[in-house]
């Protein structure tokens, strides 16, 4: 990891192959105070989202037959309320629970080790590794980890099939097998495969705002992350149809804040014939698939990125994971909270007595619209050259792309003097031009009203964050408010 791999808007671009001659296309408005840390987790956000942006644009115009790229614009207080879209959700009022009980830091016998267990099959599983019963307390889980060292918790709770993980240094974890199979990865993993023709797509008679319409997108993601993506490619105008299993709801307020502009059906691919013949017909149909599973998880269904080059050919297979689909990690499920203290972030942001979190789940909703820009440059690059695309980001990445500048001189580069940031005008009718994320603050951040909605739906009255990928002067918002898990049929539009 170089200084030069610190989070910008141009490494995130090249990391996804878009042509840096699009660069100057982008202005930013910069607010100081905007998701302020340690670490340059402002530019690491703004970094996702503008090449998010670029993204969309670029296969706006080709679509809307432009001959110049519309202009898109990257705003710090679009950007952070985003980022925060969870805590700012209310539903007829009523915040939502973020975190559960169980889902927290807890002191061991040599450090600290931090949980998950919003999930009810994960409580479960933690109290059952710790032999404690399901109605434990928190002081009662607390008394037990007390006992044991954060690596004994880590291995036995993931052994049960939990989360837990040990709080690591950044040395530590650079140390770590993982931590240094992670290193040696690209941003973001892509490629393609087989040689399926050039895909077609209706052109957009000159309005680029709906640069994905017409493009069918499977969702097969939970939790944050990947409901990002599949969120910001309905925004653009994309049929997103989420499937989950019957038998794994997926939590109220999570589903609500990251449903708009998409259907949620569920369908059991292991229990009958039926669900999985609807699955297949729904795929065959399809352009875009997105998983959020752990690698391998879904390849008894034909959904690798190799079965489907097969089934499908020509299809986008954009695949997110926490730790990555290599080293010895690859298999464990992960979340942005224990992601952020396995590589170190958490002991950077803490106090030198407890350790601290990043102000937003960074990791998850940047990587979600790094997913986003890659499948976009996917179907995009497709126009031209065909084959089957996969895009694989990874948040256990997107931590090393934070931590980079921290990595390469402790801090020099999140400092707050090179962390001010910069306005960058977008050029006008030529591409040439030169483009930079650092310079002056603008202006800044505080209120987030200027970037929340109000909307009424079948869940009730929604107060929510408003996208922050805009070009060409849009788009505003979702054409849809969320509707209840799996209540919609699992058919295209």
């Amino acid at each position: 990891m170089t200084h030069s791999d610190a989070p910008t808007t141009e490494f995130a671009w090249t990391a996804l192959g878009g042509n840096p001659d699009l660069l100057p296309r982008l202005s930013t408005v910069v607010r100081s105070g905007a998701l302020e840390a340690r670490l340059p987790v402002r530019e690491l956000a703004r970094a996702c989202v503008g090449a998010c942006a670029l993204a969309a644009a670029e296969l706006g115009a080709r679509r809307a037959g432009l001959a110049d790229l519309p202009e898109a614009r990257v705003d710090d207080g679009a950007v952070a309320t985003a980022f925060l879209s969870e805590r700012h959700l209310l539903v007829d009022g009523r915040a939502p629970v973020t975190f559960a009980p169980l889902s927290r830091f807890w002191r061991t016998a040599d450090g600290w080790v931090r949980t998950h267990a919003n999930y009810p099959h994960h409580r479960a599983r933690l109290l059952g590794a710790l032999g404690l019963p399901d109605g434990a307390s928190v002081e009662a889980v607390a008394g037990c980890l007390a006992e044991r060292s954060a690596v004994e918790v880590e291995d036995a709770v993931y052994a049960a099939g939990g989360l837990a993980v040990a709080l690591r240094t950044p040395e530590e974890w650079a140390w770590h097998e993982q931590g240094a199979a992670v290193a040696g990865q690209p941003l973001v993993e892509r490629g393609a495969l087989g040689s399926a023709v050039p895909r077609r797509l209706p052109p957009l008679a000159g309005d680029p705002l709906s640069p994905a319409a017409g493009l069918r997108v499977l969702d097969l993601t939970r939790v944050i992350a990947g409901p990002v993506a599949t969120r910001t490619l309905a925004l653009l105008g994309a049929d997103v149809l989420r499937v989950d299993p019957p038998e794994l709801p997926e939590l109220a307020d999570q589903h609500t804040d990251t449903g708009f502009g998409k259907r949620s059906a569920t369908l059991d691919l292991t229990a009958g014939r039926h669900d999985r013949q609807v699955f297949e017909e729904l795929l065959a149909s399809a352009d875009v698939v997105v998983t959020g599973y752990r690698p391998g998880a879904l390849d008894r269904f034909g959904l690798s990125a190799e079965a489907l080059a097969e089934r499908r050919p020509g299809i986008v297979v954009g695949q997110l994971s926490a730790w990555g689909a290599y080293g010895p990690w690859s298999g464990r499920r992960g979340f942005d909270s224990l992601v952020q203290v396995a590589t170190g972030i958490a002991a950077l942001e803490g106090d030198g007595e407890k350790p601290g979190a990043l102000p937003a789940q960074a990791l998850d909703h940047g990587t979600g619209y790094l997913l986003a820009a890659g499948v976009l440059r996917a179907v995009t690059e497709g126009l031209d050259e065909g084959g089957t695309r996969f895009v694989r980001p990874a948040l256990a990445r997107t931590a090393a792309w934070l931590t980079a500048g921290d990595a390469a001189g402790r801090g020099g580069a999140t400092t707050a003097a090179s962390r001010s940031g910069t306005t960058t005008a977008a050029a006008s009718g030529s591409s040439e031009g030169s483009y930079s994320d650092s310079g002056s603050a603008e202006a800044s951040y505080g209120d987030p009203t200027p970037w929340l909605a109000e909307a009424d739906s079948a869940l009730g009255r929604l107060r929510y964050a408003l996208p922050p990928v805009s070009f060409a002067g849009g788009p505003g918002d979702w054409s849809r408010p969320p509707g209840p898990w799996g209540a919609d049929s699992p058919r295209w539009v």
